[in-house]
């Protein structure tokens, strides 16, 4: 099947950001249990069956749509359930719980950049056959994926997970009133990426304050993999 195919080209992003967004979501729930919060052992959300995380929109119709269109591929997971009373210390608990999604994405994006690198080197100088072939346009779609995932999921904003960090840090006050933003997740979500780019290109943040480090930081794992191979 060629690369240009819809079907190619769907899977070789969607497989890669179902993996993805599974793990970010497992990673919080980890997080949680280890701080004191059981939640979401308790509803059986520390699997990595992906049909207890798909969000209908989020995981299958957004990501599918972005594929066929050609854009940049993206979604969520239906977030797991953290409880911060029950952690041990609420406070910093939901910062770490917040942070171990991202940093998921990018320890996913160090062993797609291994994996990488070892597949080219396993290929050598040939052209690379069609399994070959897939494996490595996979792994190129994972470490993207698993790169921008942590960057956007740092934007501090609620719901997103740096929205909780700054949650953190503000004082109290302050952070109950920052905390209320998350009750306007989507509105801000399609801000964000549809509304502002919509009024102004220079508004785009994906473009402007995603896109740049999520370049430089896959030119590095690249570099990484090319080092390994």
């Amino acid at each position: 099947m060629s690369p240009d195919h819809i079907v190619y080209r769907t899977a070789v992003w969607i497989i890669p950001l179902i993996i993805a967004i599974v793990f970010h979501e497992v990673a919080h729930g980890w997080m949680a249990k280890w701080l004191g919060d059981p939640t979401a052992a308790e509803r059986r959300r520390l699997s990595f069956n992906p049909i207890r995380h798909v969000d209908p929109v989020g995981t299958l119709i957004l990501p599918l749509g972005l594929a066929i269109a050609g854009a940049p591929v993206f979604g969520w997971a239906k977030p797991v359930p953290v409880v911060a009373a029950r952690l041990r210390n609420p406070r910093w608990g939901m910062v770490a719980v917040a942070l171990a999604g991202p940093g998921m994405n990018l320890i996913l994006a160090t062993i797609a950049a291994v994996a990488l690198g070892l597949t080219a080197a396993g290929v050598g100088q040939g052209q690379p056959g069609p399994v070959a072939a897939f494996i490595i346009a996979n792994l190129i779609s994972f470490l993207w994926v698993n790169v921008f995932l942590a960057l956007f999921n740092l934007l501090p904003l609620p719901p997103f997970d740096g929205g909780h960090v700054v949650e953190g840090v503000l004082p109290r006050p302050l952070a109950a009133r920052y905390a209320r933003l998350g009750q306007l997740g989507i509105v801000l979500l399609l801000g964000l990426l549809v509304v502002l780019p919509m009024i102004s290109p220079r508004l785009d943040v994906v473009q402007h304050l995603i896109a740049p480090p999520a370049q430089a930081l896959v030119g590095w794992f690249l570099s990484l993999a090319g080092a390994i191979a």
